[in-house]
Parts: C-alpha cells; sequence; structure tokens
C-alpha cells in the first residue's frame, strides 16, 4: 500500500499556528467518515471533544472516546474511523519543537493517554478567542505535561503480525460478537489449537479469550457511540452475554466504567 504523507497544509479544518513549531487545528467530521492510511511529517495529539472515533495503526487498533487522546509520532502510518460525529482538536508539533523537551524520547512511540480534566480544559482552552502568546505557550506545556498519564489503554487492541494470528484476529474482528472457539478458528488458518494460543499470547501479550474480550467490548462501545437509543439489556443480548450484570461486569473490566456510566444516561 502506498501510504500518503499528508502536508499540514492539506489538512482540513480551522489552523491556529504559534509560530514556534507548534499547530493547532479545529475539525469536524461526521459518522462514517475515513481518513485513510496517512502520515504527516509533525507529531500529532488528536483529541476527540465530542464523539468517537477508532485509531489504526501497524500496533493495533484503539477505541477512542471523548475521554482519551491518541498520540501519533511523526511519519507514522494511521487510519481514522469516526464511529460518531466527532468534533476533533488536534496539536501538531514539529520535530524541532519536540528535540528541545526533555520527554522526546517518550514520545517516539504512539500511545493512548487518559484524558484528566485538566488535559481537557487545557485542550479546549487552546481553541477558544484568547492568542495571547504567553498563555498559548503555557497551556501546551501544560498538555504535555499531562500526557506523562500515558496508558496502555484497556480500549486498545493490539494486532497480531503472525500470518496464521493474523488471520485469525481478522475473523474475529468481522465479526466480534460471535461465540469464536479457539480448535474451529486454529483449523480455518491452518494450525493447531495449541499454537494458536501461543501465537495470540507472545503476539498480542493477551490470552485468546483476553484478546476476544477486548474486541467484543470495543464493539460493545461502538454501538454505544452510534445507537443512542439501544438499551443495555437489548446490548448485552446482542453482544451473547448471559445477562446484563455479566456484560456490565466485563465492560467495567475493559473501561473501568459500566455501560450506563460510559453512555452517559441518567
Amino acid at each position: 500500500m502506498n501510504i500518503a504523507e499528508k502536508p499540514l497544509a492539506a489538512v482540513r479544518g480551522r489552523h491556529r499556528a504559534t509560530g514556534d513549531g507548534v499547530t493547532m487545528v479545529a475539525q469536524h467530521y461526521r459518522r462514517g467518515i475515513r481518513l485513510e492510511p496517512h502520515m504527516h511529517r509533525e507529531a500529532q495529539l488528536v483529541y476527540a471533544a465530542r464523539g468517537t472515533m477508532q485509531v489504526t495503526t501497524p500496533k493495533g487498533r484503539w477505541l477512542v472516546p471523548p475521554d482519551r487522546a491518541v498520540w501519533v509520532p511523526a511519519r507514522l502510518e494511521h487510519a481514522i474511523d469516526v464511529l460518531a460525529d466527532i468534533e476533533m482538536r488536534s496539536l501538531y508539533f514539529d520535530l524541532g519543537w519536540l528535540k528541545r523537551e526533555t520527554r522526546s524520547e517518550s514520545l517516539k512511540a504512539e500511545f493512548v493517554v487518559r484524558v484528566s480534566p485538566l488535559l481537557h480544559q487545557a485542550i479546549l482552552a487552546l481553541f477558544d478567542d484568547r492568542n495571547e502568546r504567553d498563555r498559548t505557550a503555557l497551556l501546551i506545556r501544560l498538555a504535555l505535561l499531562e500526557l506523562h498519564h500515558a496508558e496502555d489503554s484497556t480500549t486498545f487492541i493490539p494486532l497480531p503480525s503472525e500470518p496464521r494470528c493474523r488471520r485469525a484476529a481478522d475473523i474475529v474482528l468481522d465479526d466480534p460478537t460471535a461465540a469464536h472457539e479457539i480448535e474451529r478458528l486454529a483449523e480455518k488458518v491452518g494450525t493447531s489449537a495449541r499454537t494458536l494460543s501461543r501465537l495470540f499470547s507472545s503476539e498480542t501479550q493477551l490470552s485468546f479469550k483476553s484478546w476476544c474480550q477486548r474486541a467484543r467490548i470495543a464493539a460493545a462501545i461502538a454501538r454505544l457511540s452510534t445507537a443512542q437509543d439501544i438499551s443495555v439489556k437489548q446490548l448485552a443480548a446482542d453482544l451473547g452475554y448471559a445477562s446484563v450484570p455479566a456484560f456490565s461486569h466485563a465492560f467495567r473490566q475493559v473501561t473501568g466504567k459500566t455501560p450506563t456510566e460510559f453512555a452517559g444516561q441518567p
């Protein structure tokens, strides 16, 4: 695949440059839009102040609800799928700016950060109508400082690279709500259940069962983000859970919230 390097000037949306190597872009995307695999010369902190997106890199997929943001290093291939209308707020950092940062080494790989109330307010403040240079510089420093809370998010689905394991993963992702038995899956991809189990563990650092649970909960997040009128009871049944408590327990294990809390329902 030929991955395009998208110049920052070509990124649609409302731009504002600091003049010191950082550019802020506000964008609105409708549900269903896909930003095909591309890369930027700059590193990017991408945050959806409203809505939910899925960010895919060679390392894996993240479901990104509004309480998380993604750090994407410069020239890293990534794609974005918009699962619900989003108000995207991105900060782009050129390499010269990053080299002056003491944390630059820790910013060479992609990761997800849980967005604290402080980080949320700092990002939003960067896009208000106050353009004072000192204030903007302080807010940018504050936002970057908050990235030390980076986590290997439980909404992250690592993608294996070994061909048989990747085929099995793709089968699950095509229908994450099904009850996938590792024996039948191994037969489909031409290996043994024991080998496939070992591959999932070594390639994703998760057991096959845990990996499938993440994929299933990611599907639940997508449904909650796009189908506002769906009940938790109906969603639990659609996903194959025996009861609402069983579904809520699994959901909380992955996201730290119940489905009702995640959806913001009263």
